[in-house]
Order: C-alpha cells, then structure tokens, then sequence
C-alpha cells in the first residue's frame, strides 16, 4: 500500500472520470489517483509532450499507449516551458490538456510546470513512460531530457517505450496551415526553408562550439521591485503602491556572458565592480561555470544598480532609480584595467566590448581593445544616464558592430533615413567596420557587410512579456557566428530568433540555451 496517501485520501480519490473536463486534473491530483490505481494492481501508462496541434500521429500514439497498461495518463508542457521557438504554444495548456481529454483512450491529463518531464514521472511514478520512436536515437536528444526521464522512469521500477506509429509533425503542421505569423513572415521563411537555410544555421551555430570569447563591459545589477498601483495620495500629486516582492539579477556584461556560454567553450569577464555594495556574491552565483571572471574594484562608489518598479500583473515598468558613480576611473585603475585587457584580448577568438556607457570604458580601453583583438564586436548602449554621449562613433575601428536604431541615429545625426541607408553611413564613414547589424524591435533587424547589400530580417516575437537584456542576447550570441564567417543575413536571422526567446524571459531569470535556440530555429523552419 503506498504510504504517501492516506486511508481518508484513497475513499476520495476517483479510478475514472465521468466525463472529458473531469478528466482534467492537478499533477498532484493525478499522483493520488495513480498511488490508488497502483494499490490495486493497475498498470499506469504516462505519455507526455507539447501536443499543439493533436493529429493522426498523437492518436496513433496514445492508442498504442493505452494498449499497453491499464491508465493512460497524459502530462503536457505548461506554456512557458514550451521550446517549439517564437509564436509557439498556439494554443494555451488549458486548451492543449481538454483537447487531449476527449480522446477515449486516454483516462487523465495534467499540465506539468516544468522544463521536462522528470517531477511528472516521479508524482504519477508510471510503470511504463511512452514516447513516440522520434525519440528513440539518443543523439536526436538535443537537450538531454530524455535520458534524465528514462532515469526517473526506472527509479522506481518503470521502463520508457517507444511506439512504432505513423508519424507526423505539429510543428510542421502548424507552419504550413495555420497562420501564425503575417505573410511577410511566413515568405521570409518559405524562402529561407527552400535554400537549405535551417541545415546551414544549425552548422553555423555548431562551428563557434571551441571558440574562447573574452566579454569587457560595465557590471551591472538590474533589481525589479514589485509594486501594484493603488490611488493618488489625497494630500499631495503622486501615486501610491503596494509592495509585493523583489528580484535581483545580475545583468550587464554578466548577462551577456551568460548568454554565450551555452555556445562557446570557455567565456571570461573583465569589468569593475563597486567597493560600496558590490554584489559579487549575487554575481558569483549567477555565472554559469565555464564563465571567468576578472574583477577590480572603484573605491567608495557601488556597482551599479539599476532599480527598477514593476507592476507585476503586465510586467509594466513604472519607473527606475540608479545607483551608481559614473565619473571617470582613477588613473591607476584605470591603467590596470586597461593592462588587463591588452594582455588578455590576443588570446581569444572573439572580444566583445559591451560598453554601457557607466565610465569603466575609456579612451585608453578602446585603445587597448582595438590595437590587441583578433575579432573585436562593440555595443554602445544609449541609456537614460548617458544619452547622445556613448556613441559606437568613439571606437575608430571594429569587425563587427551590432546596435538598435536609436543608437545608430543617434551616431550618425539622423532621424529621418532608413535603417539600411544609415547602416552603409556608419560603417563607411564612421567607423572602420566590416559587417553590422541594426535591430529594430519589433520590425526586425536590417545586416550588412560593406560592399554588400542590406538584408531586413523580419522580428519573430510573439509575446513580448520583457525586453530588457534582449539586444545584450543578441550581441553575445552573434559575435561568435560572425567571427566564424557566418554570412550576415543567416546571422541577423539566428539573432532574432534570439531576441524573440529573450523577450519572454523576465529580466535576468534565465540565459538563451543552445538546445532552445536550436529546437527554436528548427520549429520555424521545419
């Protein structure tokens, strides 16, 4: 008898449902009716996965599911762990796990809040753990999951099996007959798909795996403050809010490395931190491991904070506050930090100044950064603390340039002319550059490569819940596929897949992985 439920739990818990919405049920709901089923000798099949689009493929599969137990249970992936890439999940969880219910042979179905299956198999504890034969070569296994299920799976006496059915794709399914995207959208991938476009990306992306990068920039901390708004104070002209909660991210050049680490074999830090509330513990535990960090420290000033309030029901940003000192380092410092970059730049494969604009980047670094790189990618971010006055314009030479419009205006003094034409100024008459990309948001990006011709990438961004750190994503991960050779129309387009999964995460939580760019670029052109 399976102690993990009570005597008084087993007399409620039900063995069938009464009809297909009954069927729908908490994963802790599912795991007391599976414990129950078990003490009575029932074998309990789970099958579990995205199910997007239910098809001839999925029935097939549950059918020869349910053939081979007693109970048939179904565990979806809740929607904000679904990897299908931007646009996807079309349909929510809710409808994803109703849809599944009316299908005879299945007898339960949970949505499971988290990235694989592994807690699901451990809650519902099946004895045999179905997937479709897609999955049966372990080197399809992109990400690894499947072989942590199998291990959960056979932790208490279970075995995976894979069916034999008819295979079809949701994925392709949905890209080819549901209009998930605007029609320039959907031309821009038929054409990428016809020129063997997903066969070269993946290579591209492969090729930097053995790259080192070394990243130089400011350290920043995001912090986002959790406030719900409630009314104007009655004695004075403001807004009132409630506290809720509060995240700290480490962001900046950290996040930025975060980012890339996944794609390259070895990345390291140089940048300067604050003496006065430094957060390098915050910061320290952030990195992932093949992630260096070299630090130095300005005396009596912070690392710098940026405090922003959040109202959490739209993720709606009301208002910031920084904390930070911005002046000019000290000349022995700053000597030190550029010495460090001068010895360090002519060992890697790729240099990426990630210049904030928060004074750790001087004269001097650029110097240093510009004579000793073998690759060098420059962002200068315009911000509220230093608008019109970090300009790309201040480095004399760069092989790769990636900035937003704003910025790139802004270095060229105009408003008025499209992303391309301002593109060709900058890199022509500005800066002694090779290749650039110009974001845009929600409109995409435009890549060039002087000499060449403009390439507008259109956005693929679906849901759009935070868009901070989404150009540092951006740079990070292109840098490599340019110093590769990546051509840059492949590039632009590999970043904005990139930036279509950074916006769905809020503020630092988590970096783009290799496995979830892939399964993204492959669910756009599948």
């Amino acid at each position: 008898m399976d102690s993990t439920i009570t005597k008084l739990n087993r007399k409620s818990v039900p063995t069938s449902a009464s009809n297909p919405r009954d069927k729908v049920r908490t994963l802790d709901e599912v795991a007391q009716i599976t414990g129950q089923l078990r003490a009575n000798g029932k074998i309990v099949v789970q099958a579990h996965g995205t199910f997007d689009l239910l098809h001839l493929g999925h029935v097939r599969h549950l059918e020869a599911a349910r053939k081979l137990g007693d109970v048939l249970v179904v565990t979806v992936t809740a929607d904000r762990f679904v990897n299908k890439g931007p646009g996807r999940p079309v349909f929510n969880g809710e409808l994803r796990a109703e849809m599944l219910a009316t299908l005879e042979y299945v007898d339960w179905v949970a949505i499971n809040d988290a990235p694989d299956a592994v807690n699901a198999i451990e809650k519902v504890r099946p004895s045999i753990y179905i997937k479709g034969q897609d999955y049966q070569n372990p080197e399809g296994d992109i990400t690894g999951k499947i072989k942590l299920e199998r291990n959960a799976c056979e932790a208490h006496g279970g075995h995976i099996h894979f069916t034999d059915e008819v295979m079809f794709s949701s994925t392709e399914l949905i890209n080819r007959h549901l209009n998930v995207f605007e029609p320039h959208i959907r031309q821009h991938l038929d054409t990428m798909r016809q020129d063997g476009g997903l066969e070269e990306l993946l290579e591209l992306i492969d090729r930097v795996r053995d790259y080192r990068v070394l990243i130089v920039g400011d350290a920043i901390i995001d912090e986002y403050q959790y406030v719900l708004p409630m009314h104007k104070t009655p004695k004075e002209n403001m807004i009132a809010t409630r506290y809720q909660d509060r995240e700290l991210f480490a962001g900046g050049v950290f996040a930025a490395a975060n980012h890339v680490a996944s794609f390259c074999k070895q990345v390291d830090i140089v940048t300067c931190l604050g003496e006065v509330d430094s957060h390098e513990d915050v910061i320290r535990q952030s990195l992932r491991p093949n992630v260096g960090l070299r630090t130095f420290t300005r005396p009596g000033a912070p690392t710098t904070l940026k405090q922003r309030f959040v109202d959490p029901s739209y993720m709606r940003k009301l208002f910031e506050v920084y904390f930070m000192n911005d002046e000019p380092l000290t000349p022995d410092l700053q000597k030190g930090i550029d010495g460090a970059i001068a010895t360090l730049a002519p060992e890697y494969d790729v240099v990426i100044a990630a210049d904030f604009g928060h004074g750790m980047i001087a004269g001097s670094s650029i110097d240093a950064l510009t004579k000793n790189s073998r690759f060098l990618a420059v962002n200068t971010q315009s911000n509220s603390a230093n608008l019109g006055y970090n300009l790309v314009t201040k480095y004399p030479r760069a092989d790769y340039v990636c900035i937003d419009m704003p910025e790139a205006r802004l270095a060229v003094s105009d408003r008025l002319s499209t992303a391309g034409d301002i593109a060709r100024r900058l890199i022509e008459d500005h800066v002694d550059c090779g290749k650039i990309i110009v974001t845009q948001g929600k409109h995409g990006c435009v890549t060039l490569e002087r000499g060449g011709i403009v390439h507008t990438i259109p956005a693929f961004a679906k849901n759009v819940v935070d868009t901070v750190g989404a150009g540092d994503a951006f740079l990070a991960i292109t840098a490599p596929l340019v110093a590769a050779g990546g051509p840059m129309h492949r590039v632009g387009f590999i970043g904005n897949v990139v930036g279509a999964l950074k916006v769905e995460i809020v503020g630092h939580r988590r970096s783009i992985e290799k496995s979830a760019l892939i399964k993204g670029i492959t669910g756009l052109l599948k």
